[in-house]
């Protein structure tokens, strides 16, 4: 079966002066995967007549349906419409379907319309015009040698709504697409490198339709398997069977599966071992703490959590000694297992996270330069440390080390340090 192929395209100053920002292109592509339909390119250009006709002609050779978004106002700005009808060696005419729609959605608000908002039902000839019923800018459909050129209202409700009403139907309807199936396995605490080196040969041997992809980020790296055929289950069945191969050799380091997140897999941990959590945090300023609330449930195993930003707070509240900060200092060993025992003993938790760190982009030295970050995980059979070296930015060295801890917590209840 013949794999469909589109192209999303975006039309607008705005969005090239960042001034906006695409949601569309993203929200598009995930839909089209959906029915079966692969997007090979996305594009975002500008309200230029001759860059709008040359994309449409290259988009054409490429693709089986170009879908674009924007440019569709009544006013002079807005050149979508004419230059679309240029590019088919068309004219625009008043549709007096679309004009009747403009004329509801005004009579809705008590507005008379006037002269510019007639102008949104001229429309080319030649297109198929698709209703709007949330807004008035036109949707209009064309076909040309067994493809189809899609141009919809760039405003994100409205193109949502003719797209889940109007265009999926249609492309259903119109094209015989394959099934596209996708599974990822998520894994923490591998380098993308290192784990390609562990399952190179598992990943040799895959079939021709299924493919692999490595999608890492912040300590983390997604294995993404996508499967392309005619029967659905089929398909299912033999990427299972792929995944199955492979857990084996990357066990340790898999916590979930597709949209699974690292602080869900914890709490079911926490949840399946009766067990409770605290964090004594002092350069994530609770963000680790948020991590873990954000997700529903959590007050079932989490109990709370001490910033101690300041020593101060560290030797009051936890019970860090003076003379470990003076000896050895904020960011070090000593002092985030002093951390994490003391909060672990004052809060009464099974389980006990603490973070120290120069999370930057001022305060480090030679010694311990910005991004020097200390780990600890106290439990009831001892207390485990981690140092890690990250960036220079301080938002990236809040959300690493909080991950990073995250999965120190996840082998020490597993037993596998």
């Amino acid at each position: 079966m013949k794999l469909i192929k589109a192209e999303v395209v975006t039309i607008g100053d705005e969005i090239l002066y960042g001034q906006i920002t695409d949601t569309n292109t993203q929200w598009m592509s995930a839909e089209l995967d959906k029915i079966g339909i692969k997007t090979i390119r996305k594009s975002s250009i500008g309200d230029d007549k001759q860059e709008i006709l040359s994309l449409l002609s290259e988009s054409l050779k490429r693709a089986d349906i170009v879908l674009i978004t924007g440019g569709l106002g009544p006013t002079k700005d807005d050149i979508t419409k004419k230059t679309i009808a240029e590019f088919f060696a068309d004219h625009l005419e008043l549709n007096s379907v679309a004009l009747e729609m403009v004329k509801a959605i005004f009579e809705k608000f008590g507005r008379e319309v006037t002269e510019i908002n007639r102008q949104q039902a001229m429309l080319p000839s030649k297109c198929t015009f698709i209703p709007n019923a949330v807004g008035t800018a036109p949707c209009m459909w064309f076909d040309k040698d067994n493809k189809v050129i899609i141009s919809m209202p760039g405003v994100p409700f409205e193109m949502k709504y003719i797209m889940e009403n109007e265009i999926l139907p249609r492309l259903k309807e119109k094209f015989q697409m394959p099934v596209i199936l996708h599974k990822v396995i998520r894994t923490t605490g591998i380098g993308e490198s290192a784990l390609a080196e562990l399952i190179e040969e598992w990943e040799d041997q895959l079939p021709a339709h299924i493919k692999l992809a490595y999608l890492p980020n912040l300590s983390q790296v997604r294995l993404r398997l996508t499967g392309i055929g005619e029967d659905e289950s089929t398909v299912r069945a033999e990427i299972n069977k792929e995944i199955e191969k492979v857990k084996p050799l990357i066990q340790s380091y898999v916590f979930g599966e597709d949209d699974d997140e690292l602080e869900l897999a914890i709490g079911r941990l926490l949840v399946e071992s009766n067990a409770t959590l605290t964090t004594a945090e002092s350069c994530t300023g609770g963000y680790l703490a948020h991590s873990l609330t954000a997700n529903p449930g959590s007050s079932a195993y989490f109990l709370g959590s001490v910033v101690s930003y300041a020593n101060e707070v560290k030797i009051n509240q936890l019970g860090v000694k003076p003379e470990t900060l003076r000896d050895y200092g904020a960011v070090s060993e000593q002092t985030v297992i002093q951390m994490a025992e003391g909060a672990r003993a004052r809060l009464s938790s099974t389980y006990s996270l603490s973070t120290s760190g120069i999370a930057g982009p001022d305060g480090g030295t030679e010694e311990k330069p910005v991004g020097t970050i200390w780990i600890a995980c106290a439990g009831p059979k001892g207390t485990v440390t981690k140092k890690i070296l990250s960036s220079k930015t301080r938002l990236v060295n809040i959300k690493y080390a909080s991950k990073v801890a995250l999965n120190l917590l996840r082998k020490m209840i597993l037993n596998e340090i």
